[in-house]
């Protein structure tokens, strides 16, 4: 056992990738965070391909020179992974496949995004089917509808939860008795392990390490509609667990982690921050927690010592504002109100910017030091989107409804 939780550990968040790369949701180590650094532009940036596309709320992923778009095929029962040439825009390949009925007033594509790993690529439809892609080719490798295959329900708002892929498991969430959360084989698609009671929420796994100890085994932390739970990447067996007010809409965004520690937020129970700890047994410990800091479903981004939260104020009139928080007392430090009417995607850069992109499509460039909010540039990059957007290689990518657009930010 301890030569696999050795070579675990060395593949947790492997994903091939090369540095710059946006291989999963919210980049290479599913944080918001970009090892890139963006400088104020001036004037309009250059948008330099747009690519029309089907529906879908699943952000692009960008590895090895392509760009991966998750789609609906427009008008039919049916989605597509579409990989694109990320100089160009020009397609690569397209690989489609049918899917089941699902109708929506909001969205009816893909709404998870794909994760790319190993030289393959993960998706997760928004009907529950999970297939597994070469990256080169396109070439479909296995596909498994969830749902049918484990006798449970779709939720209400379809599939949310990214995958995780963690060494040779791919892990999503399900929903329903003893399917929670489910982990399958990365090579055939079968079953490893099933966990948990609860129904599925919006949110995706994220991986922690207690007690932020280096070579020890990262736990996937998981929200459901009850709780926040550490579990065991190899078996699925919790680890720890912190309950949570029931959220009977099963909406909340993924949890932010930074080092040990885990933020989680949902609208009725604001903003927890926990600490998890590796004593004679794991647990989870709360910091703080500051129920006026509501979040809805977009994730925020973390640094040492700051917590940038999307807060949601759903009336009268809706309304998405940026607060800054310090990340060891849960204090407000600022707030700006108004940034989106529902979202806004945040990229966290290296040289300590925030990119934020609204669901106008108004891209902004924040300093993320400052005391107070602080503006650096903005400008109009796309249509209307609820899609948080992409970072590599000096080019911001953002889908609207119709197009994923590519816009050069480098100096």
């Amino acid at each position: 056992m301890n030569w696999l939780r050795a070579a675990l550990v060395l593949l947790v968040g492997g994903t091939g990738a090369t540095a710059g790369d946006w291989p999963q949701w919210l980049g290479p180590k599913r944080d918001g965070g970009s090892s890139e650094s963006v400088e104020p532009w001036k004037g309009e940036p250059k948008v330099l391909w747009k690519a029309k596309v089907g529906v879908g709320f699943s952000t692009p992923v960008v590895v090895d020179g392509k760009v991966f778009v998750h789609a609906r095929v427009n008008g039919k029962d049916r989605e597509e992974l579409i990989a694109l040439d990320a100089k160009t825009g020009k397609p690569v390949w397209r690989a489609p496949y049918d899917r089941g009925p699902y109708n929506s007033v909001l969205n009816t594509g893909p709404q998870a995004t794909p994760t790319v790993a190993g030289g393959r690529v993960y998706t997760y439809g928004i009907t529950g089917f999970l297939t597994c892609f070469q990256a080169d080719t396109g070439k479909q490798l296995w596909q498994v509808d969830c749902f049918k295959k484990l006798k449970a329900n779709l939720p209400q708002f379809g599939v949310c939860c990214s995958p995780l892929v963690v060494g040779n498991k791919v892990i999503v969430a399900v929903g329903g008795k003893g399917n929670s959360v489910v982990a399958f084989e990365t090579e055939t698609g079968e079953v490893a392990w099933q966990a948990l009671d609860e129904p599925a929420g919006t949110s995706s796994p994220v991986l922690v390490v207690a007690g932020g100890k280096p070579g020890r085994l990262p736990e996937v932390a998981f929200m459901t509609t009850l709780r926040v739970v550490g579990l065991n990447p190899l078996d699925g067996s919790v680890n720890w667990e912190y309950a949570l007010p029931f959220q009977p809409g099963g909406t909340q965004p993924t949890p932010l982690v930074a080092g040990d520690r885990l933020f989680t937020s949902t609208m009725t129970n604001g903003t927890t921050a926990l600490r998890v700890t590796a004593g004679e047994k794991v647990a989870a410990e709360k910091l703080w927690q500051a129920k006026d800091l509501h979040g809805y479903f977009s994730s925020g981004v973390a640094t040492k010592d700051r917590l940038f939260l999307v807060t949601n104020v759903l009336k009268p009139v809706p309304r998405a504002d940026l607060a800054c928080v310090d990340a060891a007392t849960g204090k407000e430090l600022w707030k700006k109100e108004g940034l989106g009417y529902f979202h806004f995607g945040t990229i966290r850069t290296a040289n300590g910017k925030l990119l934020v992109l609204s669901d106008a499509g108004d891209l902004k460039l924040i300093d993320a030091t400052a005391d107070e909010f602080k503006e650096l540039c903005s400008a109009k990059v796309c249509d209307g989107t609820l899609v948080a957007p992409a970072l590599s290689g000096g080019r911001l990518y953002a889908r609207d409804a119709e197009f994923v657009v590519c816009v050069d930010l480098a100096p």
